[in-house]
């Protein structure tokens, strides 16, 4: 265990809403490892998150669904994110779409600055790979600090053991090797805080309400 990664803690979810999912089961051991690693865990359910399509008027009449209050809630008290999603039609699925829709028209806007990491898992021999592409784009847009390196687990109705493990003993070092750089950057953003840079998708604009992209410094 890393006794200094004690102190993060880290919000976990799979995207997919399948009673039987392979992005659960990389979520569960994505969970293991984590707390191998140290870190604290919080395991949510995309189901935590549920809302209706995104509409502007039920926002101004209605606010904001029960679902994204409790994302909202949930991101703002983690240090990190890690998001295991399936592959729909080369994109990410419309229900995490609307999901971060939704949370983001929140303030504080939860995404802003907040360390990331991407999983797939598919049968595919891409392994939803595409998915996760399109998903950096939104979380991007947001002001998330996406980890450069996500992990697409290929062929994953044959890649687990019984017991919930990688078979690959080489992909397994990889998954875990993965993790352990996501959560060191995410350690080292928390306690230096002179690490920390701006992170604004289009120079010379400036954040904040109008803009909607993040949160003025």
């Amino acid at each position: 265990m890393d006794s200094d990664k004690g102190s993060v803690r880290v919000l976990l979810f799979s995207a997919s809403l399948s009673s039987d999912s392979l992005n659960s089961r990389l979520i569960a051991l994505a969970r293991s490892v984590c707390q191998r690693l140290g870190a604290r865990i919080d395991l949510a359910r995309m189901e935590d998150f549920d809302a209706p399509s995104y509409d502007h008027d039920v926002e101004i009449g209605d606010g904001f669904p029960a679902g994204t209050r409790e994302f909202h809630r949930r991101l703002e008290v983690c240090d990190g994110f890690v998001i295991a999603t399936p592959e729909y039609n080369a994109s990410m699925p419309g229900h995490l779409k609307n999901a971060i829709d939704w949370v983001s028209r929140m303030r504080p806007q939860p995404f802003n600055a907040k360390h990331g990491l991407l999983l797939s898992a598919s049968p595919s021999m891409a392994g939803g790979n595409r998915g996760l592409w399109s998903l950096r784009i939104p979380l991007e847009h947001l002001g998330a600090r996406v980890f450069p390196d996500m992990f697409s687990l290929a062929q994953a109705h044959k890649a687990f053991t019984g017991a919930g493990e990688l078979a690959d003993p080489s992909l397994a070092e990889r998954f875990e090797q993965n993790l352990r750089a996501y959560l060191d950057l995410v350690e080292a953003a928390k306690h230096y805080p002179c690490i920390k840079k701006a992170w604004v998708e289009f120079l010379g604009e400036p954040g904040g309400e109008a803009v909607g992209r993040v949160e003025a410094a």
